[in-house]
């Protein structure tokens, strides 16, 4: 299974983007995304941008990730 994940642009050069993944900084392509800026949220899958999404929807997507983990460390 492959996962598709919500990250902040925090730099920018050419076609490519450093992005925060949770604290994970990771150089992405930007090549099939326009208009990407610095401060954007970007959806990140095996290296590059697919699409940019607003802010809340990111964080909204964020939460859901982090309660799947604490339900997985749990135990449950």
């Amino acid at each position: 299974m492959c996962l598709a994940v919500p990250a902040e642009v925090i730099e920018i050069t050419g076609d490519d983007a450093l992005v925060n993944l949770g604290g994970i900084r990771k150089r992405i392509s930007l090549m099939l995304v326009d208009d990407v800026a610095v401060g954007d949220f970007v959806i990140v899958h095996v290296g590059f941008a697919l699409t940019r999404l607003d802010r809340e929807e990111a964080e909204e997507t964020l939460e859901l990730l982090r309660q799947g983990l604490a339900f997985e460390e749990a135990g449950a």
